[in-house]
């Protein structure tokens, strides 16, 4: 599996981008393509798929699933041991790695490069609503866990969208908000990873991990990440925290060409079955984008460290409504629509603080996860049918 994750990972040089982003009047972003031709390897990818046909394109579309699988797997042991070996916050070294929603932020490049600002504005705010809706949902749902997370990084949580809306209020995003939203952006992780390294307790101490964490700090580590044949390899070695590090930046590398396969497959699945311009051929296209952070959110709860599904939830929606549209508003102006005023902004608040009301509870339950999943559900029927089109994250 290891030998799996080194391999794919050595071919990436660039993120997925989701290809199906709504414009803010909810059109699909089939004119995105048109206009902002993808090349490099994500293209060569994309040619490669097409070649191989319908059945072919399965196929891939299977070994993107697997490959994937893997290496969630292998970043969530690569991870838990750096942490542990170099004695470094596990939720912080989770919102770094997996935070970073680096496939959209090349999405707002390619677009707004073909003047395509609002769909890149869309999907931003598509997947924050999408890391919320779905991925966190779905985890409660799975497995309901305990949630031990200091009360100002649930705020900080709750209030990202909000600053969206002075921005949005003003009618034109343009450079000097974008700087803006960059900078707020640095400002929150930062205070995020430099209380962590002041935290003499860890984040998530009623977790089965924080439990097993000794006074003296030693660890037993559970047995849901212990025994992975990489033990043997890197052992007791003096730089071992560093090495693991290096590890799961290659799964991280795996986890990216293995989201372009599945982009690569999904485009031509559906495109051969007809359904790329129907409601369910959106709804399955989103499914595979988000099942990345599906991944990274529900494996780590099921495997006993929710630091890192937690720490994928909230660093993807700090980024994705600061950074990621930050970047979007630095490289042009962008006339906001109504849409995103009186529907698609709100839906983004609403659904986050109520998130961060139940992470504060203390408990991430199961009727948690059917709430939040609902209100995406009925924020995908009302968009449809009132305004046309949903923003689409991956």
């Amino acid at each position: 599996m290891l030998l799996v994750c080194l391999v794919v990972s050595l071919l990436v040089t660039v993120p997925v981008a989701p290809t199906l982003a709504q414009g803010e009047d909810g059109a699909a972003g089939e004119s995105g393509k048109a206009d902002a031709e993808e090349g490099g390897l994500e293209g060569a990818i994309e040619g490669f798929v097409e070649g191989q046909g319908l059945l072919g394109a399965v196929i891939l579309l299977v070994l993107g699933g697997v490959v994937l699988t893997v290496c969630v797997e292998k970043l969530i042991s690569y991870l838990t041991r750096a942490a542990l070996g170099l004695k470094l916050s596990l939720f912080a070294l989770a919102i770094v790695f997996t935070g970073f929603e680096f496939d959209d932020t090349i999405l707002a490049l390619v677009l707004s490069a073909g003047d395509l600002e609002g769909a890149a504005l869309g999907t931003a705010l598509g997947t924050g609503l999408a890391i919320v809706g779905a991925t966190l949902a779905l985890a409660a749902i799975v497995r309901p866990f305990p949630v031990d997370i200091p009360s100002d990084y649930v705020v900080l949580f709750a209030l990202a969208p909000l600053l969206l809306v002075p921005f949005v209020l003003a009618g034109t995003l343009t450079f000097v908000h974008g700087l803006l939203l960059l900078g707020a952006f640095v400002v929150m992780f930062s205070y995020i990873i430099v209380r962590e390294f002041q935290r003499e307790t860890p984040v998530f101490r009623n977790t089965e991990l924080g439990e097993e964490i000794r006074a003296d700090g030693g660890v037993a580590l559970p047995a849901a990440v212990s025994d992975i044949p990489e033990d043997s390899l890197v052992g007791d070695r003096p730089a071992a925290g560093v090495l693991w590090l290096v590890l799961a930046v290659l799964a991280l590398a795996g986890i990216v060409l293995a989201s372009m396969l599945l982009e690569a497959g999904s485009e031509v699945v559906i495109g051969g079955f007809g359904l790329e311009q129907t409601v369910f051929g959106a709804t399955v296209l989103t499914v595979i984008l988000t099942f990345e952070d599906v991944m990274l959110t529900i494996e780590p709860v099921r495997r006993g460290v929710p630091e890192i599904g937690v720490g994928n939830v909230i660093g993807s929606v700090l980024f994705s409504v600061t950074g990621n549209v930050g970047v979007i508003m630095v490289l042009s102006d962008l006339e906001i629509s109504r849409s995103v005023l009186a529907f698609h902004l709100p839906s983004v608040i609403v659904v986050t603080a109520l998130a961060a009301y139940f992470l504060h509870d203390g408990k991430l339950k199961r009727w948690h996860g059917y709430l939040l999943g609902g209100c995406y559900v009925v924020y995908w029927l009302i968009a449809i049918i009132v305004f046309g089109g949903v923003p689409i994250g991956g």
